[in-house]
């Protein structure tokens, strides 16, 4: 799946390109792609139509652009989950066209150019819908929008409002996270993934993280030190900032960004898909665990099971 900095490198060309752009025309190919925007597609395509995109903004994995405001309505955004396999491309009118493609918006840019925005899903787990946006609990801006700002800035679409904040967000509060570790007597893993807790990070990032802490992901998160958790989330961190900077993680064809092309973070790591290979820092092979419906990584050598949950 998809993790913040998959998310966050979308969310960058989505802006660099779509800022001030106009949706012409919407055609719905499949209208699985809109189970989350409960109205329909009639009604998708009757709001988004004539609008203006304002911006970019992410938090965590969640990304969306907030649309003009018309008189005497509430602030409305274009939000996009990518799901496992979803994908925004930005192509030419003329471009091949792609097979899996579940809806296309015509734009036309600041610049006058046209473009189409194609959401590509494989597996259908990604969706695209139109929430109303409303005001963030601490008065701060609702996600990363690269300081693109407008009447919309220090608001969230409803449906992302649970998510926590990233540890990329300039309003990401370390102490808070860490009063959070301290009541949960869950593996650390499973609290890194928890997007109540702090969002953006997946399977791969939690993996890598972990292996640089030196941490066992079944370490209660309530049995850490306070500079123990603090390591760990610098580690996060550097981790995210790194992937983002190499656009990503990309194992097969699932993940692509807005021109369709793979992340490299993929050459970086330290413990994630590398089962069986020497741990980069012990020489001891990599061990993969069955975990949650899917795989943890780790040097159990480096990275030792802790001996109790008491």
């Amino acid at each position: 799946m998809p993790e913040l900095p998959e998310v966050e490198t979308v969310r960058a060309g989505l802006g660099e390109s779509l800022t001030g752009a106009k949706v012409t025309q919407i055609t719905v190919h499949d209208v699985r792609s809109l189970k989350r925007h409960l109205a329909g597609s009639k009604d998708f395509i009757q709001t988004l139509e004539g609008r203006t995109l304002q911006a970019a903004v992410r938090r965590g994995k969640f990304l969306w652009l907030p649309l003009n405001l018309k008189r005497g309505e509430e602030q409305l955004a274009l939000v996009g989950h990518l799901g496992m396999s979803g994908q925004m491309l930005l192509r030419s009118p003329d471009f091949e066209p792609e097979k899996l493609t579940r809806v296309t918006l015509k734009v036309r840019t600041a610049d006058k150019e046209k473009l189409e925005l194609r959401f590509v899903d494989q597996r259908i787990f990604g969706s695209l819908a139109i929430d109303v946006m409303v005001p963030t609990d601490d008065g701060l801006p609702g996600g990363y929008s690269a300081g693109v700002t407008g009447s919309w800035v220090n608001m969230i679409p409803s449906t992302v409002k649970h998510i926590a904040r990233d540890p990329l967000d300039p309003a990401f509060d370390l102490n808070s996270v860490l009063a959070k570790f301290k009541k949960k007597d869950s593996g650390i893993k499973r609290v890194l993934l928890d997007q109540g807790v702090l969002s953006g990070i997946g399977n791969i990032y939690a993996d890598e993280s972990l292996w640089l802490a030196k941490m066992h992901y079944d370490q209660p998160a309530s049995t850490l030190t306070g500079p123990k958790a603090t390591e760990l989330l610098e580690h996060v961190t550097k981790v995210l900032a790194e992937a983002v900077k190499a656009g990503g993680t990309s194992f097969d064809e699932q993940y692509k960004n807005i021109n369709g092309e793979s992340g490299y973070f993929s050459i970086s790591l330290n413990a994630y898909g590398l089962t069986g290979l020497p741990c980069k820092r012990c020489g001891r092979p990599i061990k993969r665990d069955s975990w949650m419906n899917r795989g943890s990584h780790f040097c159990p050598n480096c990275q030792r099971r802790p001996r109790s949950r008491a």
